[in-house]
């Protein structure tokens, strides 16, 4: 593989929490029909994501998206990346959120066959590399339809 110059990057990620933002974003996504989250603060100690859905989740749905983490983290998916151009983006790979002034070649990761995101953050190897993934609680704001979900990585 040829060495990619990729834009700066500023973060300096915990791994196993930000893989698990990851596969949190496309949980969302399957259980909700919603977008990626629009605010991520993902630590070592403690991460908080915001998603808006159309209703507030139930506490049973809540229970869901705590059980498909931990079973897509048992499940072991491969962590990949690979380097595409930005013009052969593949299909449902969404660039919208990607830098102005991008670099030409971006940086896919995928979470098996899970989730495929735009990224030049760290990452672990697998999914299972990422430990236990412990909902503290979440939070709806009716007004702004948005569900933030509170969590850490142990």
């Amino acid at each position: 593989m040829e060495d990619y110059q990729f834009n700066e990057h500023n973060k300096e990620e915990f791994p196993p929490a930000h893989t698990a933002e990851h596969l949190l974003n496309q949980v969302m996504i399957r259980l909700f029909g919603c977008e990626r989250s629009y605010n991520a603060h993902i630590e070592r100690k403690k991460s908080k994501m915001s998603f808006h859905v159309d209703h507030k989740p139930t506490r049973q749905e809540e229970k869901e998206i705590e059980r498909e983490m931990q079973r897509l983290i048992a499940e072991d998916l491969p962590v990949t990346f690979e380097v595409v151009k930005l013009s052969e983006m593949p299909e449902g790979v969404r660039i919208d959120r990607l830098p102005d002034g991008v670099s030409d070649s971006i940086r896919l990761v995928r979470i098996g066959d899970y989730d495929v995101c735009p990224c030049i953050g760290k990452h672990v190897r697998s999914t299972s590399q990422i430990g236990r993934f412990e909902m503290l609680g979440t939070n709806w704001d009716e007004q702004e339809r948005s569900f933030r979900v509170r969590f850490k990585i142990v």
